[in-house]
């Protein structure tokens, strides 16, 4: 095929920027090329920031992108940048806040004008194609004939964007309790939705984030409306059309608040985190649904997003043949050829019907009870349901698996990967399975080979042989953050040093001695409007929540009082926000439960450690960072022991040493 059109974006490796390769519009990629050719030219710059599964990216692309008469226009008056958010999400971070500053919504596609300088003057998201053309000619026009006009907006927003990422030292004194917690937690219900589970509002996202929190809130206040939100959540996502019931994993978020109808993109940072979350919960109420889930999940991010070398990709996009979730439905009449006389059982459990569950003809599985109850209704027996259904779905998998099947996003990003090992980390240790294990240590080595650079810091970006784009602050949290994982369910001391090491390159990277947080950006990279500081816990915890949890950790590992400090300062500092919107804060709020509850350090000695470590961790025991006897990391010296042995610690005293797993639970307890 030849393609009448190409752009300096042909030369990029992104899935998303090369969808962009062939369009009229003359994009560049981020850089000096382009920033300097609007000063040259004294022309605006267009920003449009995307990624390779955004529906709505793609529907823009087809009607103005791809459009003439829109390149035309473009072309003349501005010089137009192409982002990918995922790769850059230093940028995206800056002009998101750009656009909730002028706004008060963002979402993607991100579209910004700013000035040569890069200073912005205009945020939004989707446009049709005539709106955006007017859009276009009307700040042109204002660009030649008022330019003081928009230099004193982009000062304005360029201030603001400053004031909304302030944060200052606290100096006073902070002392933080359950009562506080609780304060917050009871605040925080009124967003819960107690039916469907999530948050009470449409469109609806998985918060991990917060489920994890929640998750170790309750190990110690055994509140039970909070495990019951969990249930519902974990039960009504697993049973919405927002799981994928025959291939497993999580679409990004359902349109409703029932989780019906997903926005069927499938990222690699939502398996990860679900995955854990899931697993966790299993191993609280050993409920076989949850799983079910971790099983399915990981059979699919194995199946579909796994590299040759070990690493994960990125994501799936939502659309196929050019319509959104076209993979993923089904019209009754599909489903009754497939099954055949199997068909109406089916339909009835998962809601198909002739006119749709969702528009016109088309239908999403969705399940609205359990599967003992729909037994009973039908005269089954559960496990011969439970036969029928794995054999009905089997079937359509397999009649699926010919679809055209949606886009792959190939690039493997570092922090992204440190999500997914978590989960498979965390899946290890609830279910027992070996081949977890086995999973998350090669995606480590890669990451290891290909990501750590000799200097010590770590790529963003892994696509072919090599690393692109100096890693951000999550990149360095979340790596640190499931090495730590990795050394206490392998005793491989190697993962934990690394981790420290990885520690300490941040520190002298990306530390800022005035508030003793850190910048998202290292400090050795050119600035942009701002030098950002992550600090809100979102879809993915904020890096600085990581960190601060890593610090916390490292420090009980070696005995470290002036990183405990710094742990606790970096929490300080948020106090305030916390208070006011802990929901936003979850990550966080897992620290601070390390404050009001401290930790215990759990030493393994002797033979049968690794089994006995295995054994205690199938547990959920949130607050016991495990490890082995060592010379290298400061806990663990002096704790030898030819036979099986438990030192458990505290505030760097031991107790004397224990010989069974229920010994070390009852002296928890007390």
């Amino acid at each position: 095929m030849t393609n009448t059109y190409t752009n300096a974006l042909i030369g990029e490796t992104s899935p998303y920027l090369l969808m962009h390769a062939h369009n009229p519009v003359n994009w560049y990629p981020w850089g000096d090329s382009a920033l300097n050719k609007a000063k040259e030219n004294n022309k605006l710059l267009v920003i449009s920031v995307g990624y390779a599964a955004c529906h709505w990216c793609h529907v823009m692309e087809h009607e103005s992108f791809s459009s003439e008469d829109v390149a035309g226009l473009m072309n003349e008056n501005f010089v137009s940048i192409k982002i990918d958010r995922e790769e850059r999400p230093d940028l995206d971070h800056v002009f998101m806040d750009v656009a909730h500053l002028t706004t008060g919504k963002g979402g993607w596609p991100l579209n910004i004008i700013a000035l040569p300088d890069g200073r912005p003057v205009f945020a939004g998201t989707y446009f049709q194609k005539r709106q955006w053309i007017n859009l276009l000619r009307e700040i042109h026009i204002i660009h030649r004939s008022q330019p003081a006009k928009l230099n004193e907006l982009a000062e304005q927003i360029k201030q603001g964007v400053e004031r909304m990422d302030f944060v200052g030292l606290v100096k006073d004194s902070v002392l933080f309790t359950d009562v506080e917690m609780y304060r917050i937690i009871e605040r925080w219900k009124t967003n819960l939705d107690p039916v469907w589970g999530g948050n009470n509002q449409a469109p609806k996202f998985p918060m991990p984030v917060e489920y994890n929190f929640l998750l170790s809130y309750f190990q110690k206040n055994k509140q039970s409306d909070i495990i019951k939100y969990i249930d519902t959540s974990l039960t009504r996502m697993a049973w919405g059309g927002i799981y994928d019931h025959l291939g497993g994993g999580f679409a990004r978020y359902s349109v409703d608040k029932l989780w019906k109808i997903p926005h069927f993109e499938k990222m690699l940072y939502d398996q990860g985190q679900l995955i854990e979350v899931y697993a966790k919960a299993y191993q609280l109420t050993k409920n076989p649904l949850y799983k079910k889930v971790v099983e399915e999940t990981v059979a699919f991010v194995n199946r579909e997003l796994k590299s040759a070398e070990g690493g994960y990709y990125a994501s799936l996009d939502a659309d196929s043949e050019g319509e959104e979730g076209k993979f993923y439905i089904w019209t009754k009449q599909e489903i009754e050829k497939v099954l055949k006389e199997k068909a109406d059982l089916f339909c009835q459990f998962f809601n198909i019907f002739s006119k749709g569950n969702w528009e016109e003809g088309k239908n999403v599985l969705f399940q609205t009870e359990p599967v003992a109850s729909f037994a009973e209704k039908h005269g089954l027996d559960e496990n011969q349901l439970n036969d029928y259904l794995s054999d009905c779905k089997q079937k359509l998998f397999e009649e699926r698996a010919m679809r055209e099947r949606p886009l792959l996003d190939d690039k493997i990003l570092t922090s992204w990967n440190a999500i997914m090992i978590k989960g498979l980390v965390q899946a290890y240790q609830a279910l027992g399975d070996s081949g977890y294990l086995a999973d998350a240590i090669e995606a480590s080595v890669f990451i290891e080979e290909k990501a750590l650079r000799e200097d010590g810091g770590l790529w963003r970006s892994l696509k072919g042989e090599s690393g692109s784009i100096n890693g951000f602050l999550d990149d360095y949290a979340l790596l640190i953050d499931v090495w730590i994982d990795l050394y206490q369910v392998t005793f491989e001391e190697k993962w934990l040093l690394k981790a420290s090491e990885l520690c300490e390159y941040v520190s002298a990277h990306f530390f800022n001695d005035d508030n003793q947080l850190f910048y998202y950006t290292s400090v050795s990279d050119a600035p942009l409007l701002v030098r950002k500081t992550e600090l809100s816990d979102n879809v993915i915890p904020a890096s600085n929540s990581v960190m601060a949890i890593n610090i916390y950790r490292l420090s009980k590992y070696f005995v470290n009082k002036e990183a405990y400090h710094t742990a606790f300062q970096m929490l300080k500092n948020l106090s305030g926000r916390i208070d006011e919107q802990g929901k936003y804060y979850a990550n966080w709020q897992r620290l601070k439960l390390f404050f009001i509850y401290q930790n215990y350090e759990l030493v393994i000695c002797g033979e049968g450690k690794e089994e006995a470590a295995k054994q205690f961790l199938a547990d959920f025991n949130p607050y016991v960072f495990v490890a082995s006897e060592s010379r290298n990391i400061p806990i663990s010296v002096n704790k030898e022991s030819s036979g099986l042995k438990y030192f458990l610690c505290q505030n760097n005293t031991c107790n004397l040493p224990m010989d069974t797993k229920l010994e070390v639970l009852e002296k928890i307890q007390e």
